[in-house]
């Protein structure tokens, strides 16, 4: 059975679209701010906040883009695509402490309550929902390739529903004056953004500590290999993500008597390419005289 595991990327689709978001995302950062101090509103400075560390998600995002299509060279021999996972990682930590500090400045507002200009926050926010929804429209076909453009993808989608949160605080305080659903609407944006950084980071540690890809069983390869012509065992398996569309693969094979290593190296590359969608793959052929003893079936 065949694992479909194809994906053809441009590498440069969407570059011109995540630019322009980033220019929206800093002027609506200033445009918030000032209108979260003149309405003194906790919720509407807080989606400034979140705004802000969208822009800064972008501009990490569009540097390691560019820095991924760097060719291998001495000093990086596989080459520099795994800089998106480290650009994602330093996005979700960034997410997890801003939501961290927004339930503390939440808190806080809750024990010393202060009064709101609510038709201020609605403006603003109303503004800022806007603007989030159109930043997400122009990096959502790159985020579907790249777990670096959807770590800042998943920032403004974040982002429209805080601006979503403050918008109907502000509204509750302008019909009841209820300033305590100023910090209420605060916290629940801090929540959906720890949440958010807690399901996707896994993905992203998965690629930085060589795991196998999510959708390849490291023993169904290794049952593979042993049913093909010539082989009579396989070891010191090692299966890992290199980036996040390029997986690796390396194995010992023990070669049947009398059969070509040349024609059975070539033979099984091209399988393991075929059904897996391996790529880079390193084969060290061993006769059965003079194999690895003892050897581990999965790594050294």
């Amino acid at each position: 059975m065949s694992h479909g595991h194809h994906h053809h990327v441009d590498p440069d689709s969407g570059d011109g679209k995540i630019a322009l978001a980033v220019a929206i995302n800093l002027g609506l950062t200033v445009a918030q701010v000032i209108g979260g101090i003149v309405a003194g509103s906790l919720s509407l400075i807080a989606d400034a906040l979140h705004n802000f560390s969208d822009a800064i998600a972008l501009i990490i995002a569009f540097a390691a883009r560019k820095i991924a299509r760097r060719p291998a060279n001495a000093d990086m021999t596989f080459g520099y695509g795994r800089i998106e996972a480290v650009a994602a990682l330093i996005n979700y930590t960034t997410l997890i402490v801003i939501g961290l500090y927004l339930v503390y400045e939440a808190a806080m507002r809750f024990a010393n309550p202060e009064p709101v200009a609510g038709w201020i926050v609605v403006i603003v926010a109303g503004i800022a929902l806007l603007v989030d929804l159109g930043t997400a429209a122009l990096t959502f076909r790159a985020s579907k390739s790249s777990v670096n453009i959807r770590a800042a993808f998943l920032h403004n989608v974040a982002d429209a529903l805080g601006s979503v949160a403050v918008i109907v605080a502000g509204t509750l305080m302008i019909l009841f004056g209820w300033a305590w659903v100023d910090p209420l609407a605060t916290l629940l944006i801090a929540g959906y953004i720890l949440w958010q950084s807690a399901t996707e980071l896994p993905q992203v540690a998965r690629i930085l500590m060589l795991a196998s890809p999510d959708a390849l069983r490291t023993e169904d390869v290794i049952a593979a290999l042993r049913d093909q012509p010539g082989v009579t065992d396989v070891h010191h398996v090692h299966l890992w993500l290199m980036e996040e569309h390029g997986a690796a693969f390396d194995a010992h094979i023990v070669a049947e008597q009398g059969t070509d290593p040349s024609a059975l190296r070539q033979a099984l590359k091209s399988y393991l390419k075929s059904e897996f969608d391996l790529n880079h793959v390193t084969l060290e052929l061993e006769t059965q005289d003079a194999h690895c003893h003892d050897a581990k079936v999965i790594g050294h």
